[in-house]
This record gives C-alpha cells, sequence and structure tokens, in this order.
C-alpha cells in the first residue's frame, strides 16, 4: 500500500469532524417538561441552603408552581395547534410533540399536582413531640428502630427530598410517552422508575414493609428495563436505526435506500419478533398487565399511600402513551404478530385481576388487582388498533388517574393506633361512623366497578366500543363479564361500610387539611363531571388521537 492512498485514508478519516452541527433544540416545544426539570433541581438545592424549618414551605411551593407552569405550557402549546396541525418532532427526533403525548402530558401533569397535595399533607399522624408530620420517615437513612430513627422523630424530622423525587418522576413520565426514538423512552423509563423505586422506601409507619416492596419493586424494574434494553438493541439490529419512523419504515418496506448491511439484517425477522416482544414486554410490566403484575400488590401496600395513589395512576398514563405510540407508531406492520398476543394478555389481566381481587382482605392490596384488571380493560382499546382506539384510551386514562388518586387518598384517612388501618375487617360500620368519607370512597368505588353516571362507565363504554368496532367482540364481552366479577368486591366494600355494625375498637377518620381535601374534592368532581357529561372530554380525547409520523 503506498503512502499516498494511506495519506488519502487519514485524511477523508479526519475531514467530517469539523462538520458536526450544533443540535437544534425547540425549547418552547419541551417547556413543559424542562419547566419540571429545572424545580427538580432547584429542589435539590432547597435541600442543601434552606434551614430545616423552612424547607418544607419552600419545596412545597415550588412544586406546585412548577406543575401548574408546567400545565400551562402543555395548554399553549395545545392552543397553538401543537396538537393538530402544528404536530411534529422536536429535539433532532428525540421527542415527538403531537396531539397524544400534549394530552398524556397535561394529565400527568394535573395528576401529579392532585398527588402532590397527598404528598403536603401533615395533619393526620398526631403531632410528634410538637411537630407537624407527613407520611413519610423522620430520617431515610436511620435503621428501622434504632437510635437514631427515635432521634430523628424526637427532632421533628421530616423528609422534605420527597418533592425533588416527585419532580424528577414526573418529567420522566412527561417524556415516556412523547419519546420518538428507542434510547429517548429508555433514559425516560429509567429516570422515573429511579424515584419511585426510592419513594416506595419512605413510609413512615411500617418501615420495614416499605423497604421490601421498594426492593421488590427494584429488582423486578431492574429486569424489566434489562429485557426492554436488550429489545432495544435487537431492533436496533435488525432496522440500523433508533428513531420510530426509520423503523417502522424498515419494518413496512418502504425504506428508501437500503445499504447492504441493512439488506442483511432485515431478512431476519427473529430480530424484530423478540425485540418487539421484549420493549412491549417491559411497558406492559410497567402498566402492570398479567404475567408482569406480580409487583402490584406488593409495591401498592408497602408504599406510603400518597406514593401508591400518584404511582397507580401517573405511571399508568405514561406506560399506556409509550405502549400506544410503540405499536401504533413503530410496529403497525407487525399487527398481526402483535394483536394476538395482546388479545391474550388482556383477558389474562381481565379475569386474573378481577378474580384475586375477590380474595384480597387489604384495602389497599384490593385496589391494586382492581388497577391490574383497569389495565385489562385499557388494553382491550389498545387493541381496536383505530383513531377511536386511541382517544378511548386517552380518555381512560384521565378518568381513572383522578379516580385512583382520590381513592388512596381516602385510605390515608382511615386510621388507628399503629398509622393506617387498611384491613377491610376494620372498615366495616365507617359509614355510620363517618358518613360523609365513607360515600366519597363508595363513589371512587362505583368508578372503578363503571356503573353509569360516573367516569368508569363513560371510560368502560368508550373503550369496548372501539375494541367492538375494531373487531374484538369477545374481548368485549369477557372484559364485561370481568366488570360484573369486579364489580362484586366493589360493592361488598361498600355493604361492609354501610350495612354492618361499627366495632367499637375500629379505626378513626381523621380530620385532614385543605390540601387531601382539595385532592379528594378534585376526584370526586372529575369522577362525576366525566361520568354525566362526558362529551366534550371525549371530542378533546379525539382531537388528540393522532400521533404524528
Amino acid at each position: 500500500m503506498s503512502a499516498t492512498a494511506v495519506h488519502s485514508l487519514w485524511t477523508t478519516a479526519a475531514d467530517p469532524i469539523s462538520k458536526i452541527d450544533a443540535p437544534k433544540i425547540e425549547y418552547g416545544q419541551l417547556a413543559p417538561t424542562l419547566i419540571v426539570v429545572g424545580a427538580a433541581i432547584v429542589g435539590v438545592l432547597i435541600e442543601a441552603f434552606v434551614p430545616r424549618r423552612s424547607r418544607y414551605y419552600a419545596q412545597t411551593f415550588v412544586s406546585v408552581v412548577a406543575l401548574v407552569a408546567a400545565f400551562a405550557a402543555v395548554v399553549a402549546l395545545a392552543a397553538d395547534g401543537y396538537g393538530t396541525t402544528k404536530a411534529g418532532i422536536a429535539a433532532m427526533g428525540a421527542i415527538a410533540v403531537d396531539g397524544p403525548a400534549l394530552f398524556l402530558q397535561g394529565t400527568i401533569l394535573l395528576a401529579a399536582l392532585v398527588g402532590l397535595f397527598t404528598f403536603a399533607e401533615r395533619r393526620l399522624d398526631p403531632a410528634a413531640h410538637g411537630n407537624r408530620v407527613d407520611s413519610f420517615a423522620a430520617q431515610a437513612a436511620s435503621v428501622p428502630g434504632s437510635e437514631s430513627e427515635q432521634k430523628a422523630v424526637k427532632a421533628g424530622f421530616t423528609t422534605t427530598e420527597v418533592f425533588p423525587l416527585l419532580l424528577f418522576a414526573v418529567a420522566g413520565m412527561l417524556i415516556f410517552p412523547a419519546a420518538n426514538d428507542l434510547l429517548t423512552l429508555f433514559v425516560a423509563l429509567e429516570v422515573f422508575s429511579l424515584p419511585l423505586y426510592l419513594l416506595c422506601a419512605l413510609a413512615r409507619r411500617k418501615r420495614l414493609m416499605s423497604q421490601e416492596a421498594a426492593v421488590k419493586y427494584f429488582l423486578l424494574g431492574a429486569f424489566a428495563s434489562a429485557f426492554t434494553l436488550f429489545g432495544i438493541a435487537l431492533l436496533y439490529g435488525y432496522a440500523g436505526s433508533m428513531s420510530y419512523g426509520t423503523i417502522a419504515q424498515v419494518v413496512d418496506g418502504t425504506v428508501q435506500n437500503v445499504t447492504p448491511a441493512l439488506a442483511d439484517t432485515m431478512g431476519n425477522d427473529a430480530l424484530l419478533l423478540v425485540g418487539a416482544a421484549l420493549i412491549v414486554m417491559g411497558l406492559l410490566f410497567k402498566v402492570g398487565a398479567v404475567p408482569f403484575h406480580m409487583w402490584t400488590p406488593d409495591v401498592y401496600q408497602g408504599a406510603p399511600t400518597p406514593v401508591t395513589g400518584f404511582m397507580a395512576a401517573a405511571t399508568k398514563v405514561a406506560a399506556f402513551g409509550a405502549l400506544l405510540r410503540i405499536l401504533y407508531v413503530v410496529l403497525p406492520g407487525l399487527r398481526w404478530d402483535w394483536r394476538p398476543v395482546m388479545w391474550g394478555v388482556a383477558i389474562v389481566t381481565m379475569l386474573g385481576g378481577a378474580i384475586v381481587a375477590i380474595t384480597q382482605t387489604d384495602i389497599k392490596r384490593l385496589l391494586a388487582y382492581s388497577s391490574i384488571a383497569h389495565a385489562g380493560f385499557i388494553l382491550a382499546g389498545v387493541i381496536a388498533t383505530s383513531p377511536d382506539g386511541i382517544s378511548s384510551v386517552l380518555f381512560y386514562l384521565a378518568a381513572y388517574s383522578f379516580v385512583t388518586i382520590g381513592a388512596f387518598a381516602v385510605v390515608t384517612l382511615v386510621r388507628d393506633a399503629g398509622g393506617e388501618a387498611t384491613h377491610l375487617s376494620k372498615w366495616a360500620g365507617l359509614g355510620r361512623r363517618s358518613p360523609l368519607v365513607a360515600a366519597v370512597f363508595a363513589v371512587f368505588l362505583l368508578a372503578f366497578a363503571g356503573i353509569p353516571l360516573t367516569s368508569g362507565f363513560a371510560g368502560k363504554f368508550a373503550v369496548f366500543k372501539a375494541a367492538a368496532e375494531g373487531g374484538a367482540a369477545p374481548l368485549v364481552v369477557i372484559g364485561v363479564i370481568s366488570s360484573a366479577v369486579a364489580a362484586f368486591f366493589y360493592i361488598r366494600v361498600i355493604v361492609l361500610m354501610f350495612f354492618s355494625e361499627p366495632r367499637p375498637e375500629g379505626p378513626t377518620v381523621a380530620v385532614p387539611s385543605p390540601l387531601t381535601m382539595t385532592a379528594i374534592g378534585i376526584g370526586v368532581a372529575v369522577t362525576v363531571v366525566l361520568g354525566v357529561a362526558p362529551q366534550y372530554f371525549l371530542d378533546l380525547a379525539g382531537q388528540a388521537g393522532v400521533f404524528v409520523r
């Protein structure tokens, strides 16, 4: 090889380095996420520099302002037409700004705001040594039952770090349904999972159970993340790209410039099928669909109840958004392969969640299995593969998230000497002792059961209608049967509260501050409004139901 040949090799290799372009970032379109991330960083600084006495107020203020501002940014983008006519890809192909993304981001932000009110609640536990305390451990790092824990409680410490953790989780959730390439999807998955693992471990009462829940969630979540990442690697190997649009073209066979390497891998369907299966599996884990649901009851029961409510609502919204985008944008060419699998998952999830819930004796575990059954109902809408399917799923997610946060907020109110009284036997006769709280909880249970005039009915009706029109009528029949099974255990709790004798040593209902009252009030209001007059919101979800390619 002559010297000139070597020389020309050197020059061509070195030339493109000067051409790396500066990234183009559309800050306006990414504003909701950027506001939340910025506030989370401010929250970390507050922990570092603000004296302990004022931290709680500073953190609550920053968090509320950030979530409200981010929601305002989402509304502004939607009003500006970014959900419909101006929908496009931002941040150099990393993030899609379109109807479903904005609708789900708005839902996540509102759910997080309502969840934040339950996080900030400080009147439920009796004041410890003259200090108001919340649901979170006095000092998370101290061993349960140790001397350092007693000192922390005596000093009146509180874990105000939960506020920035909540904001970081929300930031990840905002990007997750909007991600437009697989790496962004994975990074968002990690950004919202890690704070949730931590938040689950921070209960003030029953600390060992809380830490056990967090470890279970962390180990299973790490496995699910690993599967997702492996699926991403295989899909990249198949299509030679991370971007949703390019992968979709390769799957459809409409890709323009086929390189020899791509021609080799394109013929290999095993990479595509296994990769897609692994990614979808990771998302189904987050959603809590049946073969991957084992973490749900344990984590929901062990985590602090405000965290459980937030997690049950917001994680579902984010994960279903990402699942919809993967199935409808990346893999529409694989529809005949993934629909039968999703049929199976949806059927097992609806029946499994409803049947196992009947045997539960703990109210938080009952709600966990109920949330598994709801994941099955939403999957029925995902299977519809029609515009109605998308909009019905968006509507169901919005309706479901407020009912869930409201229900878990009510659970925080029913207390005995050991903290929250979550065993069902202790709820007997609650309707006679405090009729208002029991009535509110009954509204939420009826909404979960899908009784007409509640948001649950409007959501289930929309999802089942879309599924039936999409040719999944048998699925709808199974869905209605599981709804009937589920209605049994919801109504059993209502009967227990109103028609059985209260026990003399039963729990009391704590009087909350206006924060939790607001959270529960918003939950009831949304439940009734979406049940009585759902049309406006169904139309909104319908307008938002078009993915950008």
